[in-house]
């Protein structure tokens, strides 16, 4: 590992750090979850069962009918878009499914429900009292809790009507570890409307249930992939969209995939699967620049924490597909609050998964997919909750983060936003030294390999939720990619109307073309190393090269 890499892998353990006492509290995602208790899962019954048919044409009434592969399904026509939610692509990941590759979903005769939202994979829940939870919504998500969550939602303008419709498939944010598809700001019906676009979210495996390493703790043969299962649903998702989706009125031929946090990492990691080349075409990356992954040791130690929180041996590694899935999940809570946390993420396995997805170089694989990479402002504010902060309170932790150089930073950050709070000036330097690298040195390795574009951009427009306290936070940019604004976190004001047309519009010229360049926005360029063209995206939108140079160079010298 060369020694640029090593920095930078320092400077983001800074910002976990500050994220860790955050997240604790916040259960935002599954490493900070409480586990006091076992936590009850959904146990409705699925509204998606199969249902005879009696009406012959496919949009009859508010309904909509839609072939699969495995059978019919039905979904409701909603203000001129046909929405169809928890369609499974894959069986039930319990019992003897448990740590394996996905299957395929059982057929059904007659119509399927797809009227509401399928099971989300079991998690922690997320703590109401957090303001950024409630920001976000992340405590709404809809659909239950069962290991019997592969499913997926579509919104479609029409049904195999021929138009070949660009398709966007959707990766939830939540780490590794929470979230789903069906949260609201998810929501495809807006973009659907607003572009004419087919628009997916996915739900997928999470957590130790899909990301346990136990292919190295004697596990049997079959177990192989238990590190990568969740990814692999992620592949399969895209396998029925590759086969599904035309009936839909959607290109299986023009995919775009796109994730923010989380989501990002995913799209990241399917960047670098070779089970996923062939399956998508563009790739967005927002805010979640994945460079590289758990390692197979690293893995195995968070693996062979769970089996002694669970009184297991290596020789029982087998039983754990016996242990109840309540169980597990209060489990992995209690090691992500321990210190160092249990992590539970995708593995550089050798074959699902043959190399980190973007070092020390960006993937062959996909060499010829396009690729946007974002990052926000105030990306590093989800996890602090000093908004208290002055500025010798400032000074005082700049001090532990880079010492002697501690007036200079500040100096550097003071000059380039001289009204912003202390608390934002925070945010922005661990942003910097962190994610912003992170995105930069993925649009720089994928330029490097000069084949399909890089387009690199910062979304500045702060969120008025809560008074305005977040900024330009981590997440105000996901609703825009939707065409989806008007909740706490972007308003409803006239700016945010217009930028969410110009960023929609963006995002869907891309996934038409591969190139994001529409009327109503300055000339986009490709990324490249020598000048860093940046799309930053405010109420004037324009491009810079390499915008916030001075303090760029200010890291990469404090970290050299």
């Amino acid at each position: 590992m060369n020694d640029k890499f090593d920095d930078a892998q320092r400077d983001e353990k800074v910002l976990a750090r500050a994220r860790r006492s955050f997240l604790k509290n916040a259960s935002l995602f599954i490493a900070a979850a409480q586990a006091t208790s076992i936590l009850p899962l959904a146990s409705r019954a699925n509204a998606a069962t199969a249902q005879p048919q009696n009406s012959k044409s496919n949009t009859a009434g508010g309904f909509a009918v839609a072939e699969t592969t495995s059978g019919k399904v039905r979904g409701k026509n909603i203000d001129g878009i046909k929405v169809f939610k928890g369609i499974p692509y894959g069986g039930t990941t319990a019992g003897k499914n448990r740590f394996m590759p996905p299957t395929k979903p059982a057929s059904w005769a007659g119509v399927r429900d797809a009227l509401e939202f399928g099971h989300i994979a079991p998690q922690t829940t997320a703590a109401g009292r957090i303001d950024y939870v409630n920001l976000i919504h992340w405590m709404d998500q809809p659909g239950g809790q069962s290991e019997d969550c592969l499913v997926l939602n579509v919104w479609t303008p029409a049904l195999k009507d021929k138009e070949k419709r660009p398709v966007l498939v959707s990766f939830h944010g939540g780490g590794f570890a929470t979230g789903s598809g069906n949260a609201p700001g998810y929501n495809g019906h807006p973009l659907a409307k607003f572009a004419d676009v087919v628009v997916v979210t996915v739900n997928h495996r999470l957590g130790c249930l899909g990301y346990m390493h136990l292919a190295d703790l004697g596990a049997p043969l079959e177990f192989g992939q238990s590190g990568v299962a969740g990814m692999l649903d992620c592949v399969a998702a895209l396998e029925w969209v590759r086969d599904n989706i035309e009936n839909f009125g959607g290109n299986p031929g023009n995919v775009m995939i796109f994730g923010q946090s989380g989501g990002g990492a995913k799209t990241s990691t399917l960047l670098a699967m070779p089970g996923a080349k062939g399956l998508f075409h563009r790739a967005a990356v927002q805010s979640g620049s994945a460079l590289r992954l758990a390692t197979r040791e690293s893995a195995t130690k968070s693996a062979e924490r769970m089996l002694a929180q669970m009184g297991l041996t290596k020789k029982r590694v087998a039983e754990l597909q016996d242990v109840p899935v309540e169980i597990l999940v209060a489990a992995q809570a209690v090691l992500g609050a321990q210190t160092p946390p249990a992590a539970f993420a995708p593995v550089v396995d050798g074959a699902a998964l043959p190399r980190h997805p973007f070092d020390p170089t960006a993937p062959e694989i996909s060499a010829d997919i396009p690729l946007i990479v974002g990052t926000t402002l105030d990306d590093a504010a989800l996890g602090l909750t000093n908004f208290d902060l002055d500025e010798p309170g400032l000074k005082s932790l700049l001090k532990t983060m880079v010492g002697d150089n501690a007036e200079r930073v500040l100096s550097a950050y003071r000059k380039a936003y001289p009204t912003a709070p202390p608390f934002l000036i925070q945010a922005r330097m661990l942003t910097d030294r962190g994610g912003r690298r992170s995105a930069s040195t993925m649009a720089e390795r994928k330029a490097a390999l000069k084949r399909a574009p890089a387009y690199l951009y910062l979304f500045s427009f702060p969120s008025p939720g809560f008074g305005g306290k977040f900024g330009a936070v981590h997440g105000i940019d996901v609703g825009l990619s939707f065409h989806n604004f008007g909740d706490q976190m972007t308003g409803n004001s006239p700016e945010i109307r217009a930028l969410a047309d110009k960023f929609a519009s963006a995002w869907v010229a891309f996934a038409r073309t591969g190139d994001p360049n529409v009327s109503g926005l300055p000339k986009w360029p490709t990324y490249s190393g020598e000048t860093r063209p940046t799309m930053i995206f405010d109420k004037e939108c324009r491009v810079e090269n390499d915008p916030l140079r001075d303090l760029r160079l200010l890291w990469e010298e404090s970290a050299s």
